[in-house]
């Protein structure tokens, strides 16, 4: 290896990150802008949000409205974006949704509408890609796992099966692609200072409270801590890792 060679650097590649332009997924494409990468952004946003979050950007990213549960269209929005903007190397699945009741309150299809997006639209995507990122031969596939991908949280019945069912997506495509050389991760993120944790926490010390008495450092995470996370999964630094789930979580997964 060359001794000035960054091996966190992304220069030179371009990644599609769904669900870009809010939330951890806009902190992951900055982090990936700031590492040398073009980002395209995918996502169901109007363009206003995308102007707003990421105009300053322009140069470096792509955006491209569309819904992911769109399976019949995936493929000519996959084709579109690489006629259009070149190889694509990093793919990132971070779009979501979320349904919060108890079950006896969830119907069917609020649960198959969590589903939908999360593990179908990312199959969808996932698929449109991956013959292209085979080819090209050195390639890094992120699925947005977790803490409900480990552990049990009361009211998110489908959320927590999406991203449980997000870790096994991953590992049987990391056994199935890791030989063409394209990497399969997955990111579990803990308790993230973003505007939706503070409403779920704001007003509500005692559940602050739990947060902070699981997590041995005691504070919550910042929204780059995730994206310099993917920024490392998707870079040489982390040219033998894949097949893994990394919690970016502050140790809270095995705090007492």
């Amino acid at each position: 290896m060359e001794n000035n060679k960054n091996v966190f650097s992304l220069q030179g590649r371009t990644a599609v990150i769904t669900g870009g332009t809010t939330g951890l997924g806009l902190a992951m494409t900055k982090c990936m802008i700031e590492s040398g990468a073009k980002v395209v952004v995918v996502s169901m946003d109007p363009i206003e949000v995308y102007e707003e979050n990421l105009g300053k950007y322009k140069e470096q990213t792509a955006y491209y409205q569309f819904n992911i549960t769109d399976t019949a269209h995936v493929q000519e929005l996959a084709d579109k974006i690489i006629r259009e903007q070149g190889d694509i190397s990093i793919l990132i699945n971070n779009a979501g949704n979320h349904c919060k009741k108890p079950i006896e309150e969830m119907t069917v299809e609020d649960y198959k509408s969590v589903l939908d997006v999360h593990l179908v639209g990312a199959f969808g995507i996932t698929k449109a890609f991956i013959p292209h990122m085979k080819a090209l031969g050195n390639a890094s596939i992120i699925f947005q796992a977790s803490m409900t991908s480990f552990i049990g949280q009361p009211y998110v019945m489908g959320y927590s099966t999406a991203k449980a069912g997000y870790l096994g997506m991953m590992r049987t495509l990391a056994t199935e692609a890791s030989g063409s050389g394209v990497r399969v991760n997955a990111i579990a993120p803990g308790w993230i200072d973003t505007p939706m944790f503070r409403k779920a926490t704001d007003g509500d010390p005692e559940r602050k409270a739990k947060i902070l008495g699981r997590t041995p450092m005691n504070k919550v995470g910042d929204p780059t801590d995730i994206g310099w996370a993917a920024v490392y999964l998707c870079s040489d630094a982390a040219k033998f890792v894949s097949g893994v789930c990394l919690p970016v979580d502050g140790g809270a997964l095995i705090g007492f």
